[in-house]
């Protein structure tokens, strides 16, 4: 739904009176409100995409436990730590 901010500039008026006008047109529509609410919006995963990466990080978690208990992974990676 858009909703268009319009001023008509009359005969007698300044550039600066008419963006003045338009500004506070724009705020009165409350356009820059709904803009900014869904700036960092994102939507939500779907239930299939959510299960699927739950299953992967499950079967990436059991590979990693396989590899620890055959000695070929260290535990605990250090993070951080100098070696």
């Amino acid at each position: 739904m858009a909703i268009n901010a319009e001023v008509q500039k009359t005969d007698n008026e300044t550039v600066v009176n008419l963006i003045r006008r338009f500004s506070k047109r724009v705020q009165g529509s409350q356009v820059l409100l709904r803009v900014r609410g869904n700036r960092y919006f994102s939507r939500p995963f779907s239930k299939s995409v959510s299960q699927k990466r739950a299953l992967k990080s499950i079967k990436r978690r059991q590979e990693i436990a396989t590899l620890i208990k055959l000695g070929k992974m260290p535990e605990k990676p250090l993070r951080g730590h100098r070696r």
